[in-house]
């Protein structure tokens, strides 16, 4: 586990990291309060990997797909057995990242169990930065 503190304007500090630790093809958590972070911190992915569109949180549509291999989920209103129904579940066999916000622990251990490579980033207000904690399960 690694904790960095960094503001808005930092964020490209944990990218560069998350780009060394994490492989090609992975499913990442991103936990934390309302307006802590997450989406915020999918934005600085996608423009590092030269996304030129916007990256908004996929609140209604459930799933935003970007160029360069970068998912995006919102499964803050849906439960497992709805993303399930939803044939979701698939998507996470592409290529690339895909970073889940509001995703539970049911839903993690089972793509765990399911043998894909899962890390947490759980973000954390820290004076008027932000405290990352990066995990891999």
């Amino acid at each position: 586990m690694k904790e960095i503190i960094a503001s808005e304007d930092e964020l490209n500090s944990i990218v560069i990291y998350l780009n060394e630790l994490i492989p090609k093809d992975a499913i990442i958590f991103l936990t934390g309060n309302l307006a802590s972070g997450k989406t915020t911190l999918t934005k600085a992915i996608a423009k590092d990997r030269g996304v030129e569109g916007e990256v908004t949180s996929p609140t209604f549509s459930l799933q935003q797909c970007y160029e360069e291999n970068l998912f995006h989920y919102d499964l803050y209103r849906i439960e497992n057995d709805e993303f399930m129904e939803l044939g979701l579940f698939e998507e996470f066999d592409k290529e690339g990242w895909h970073m889940v916000e509001w995703g539970d622990d049911a839903l993690k251990n089972f793509l765990l169990s399911a043998g894909y490579e899962v890390f947490t980033i759980t973000i954390e207000p820290y004076d008027k930065k932000r405290n990352y904690r990066i995990e891999k399960n």
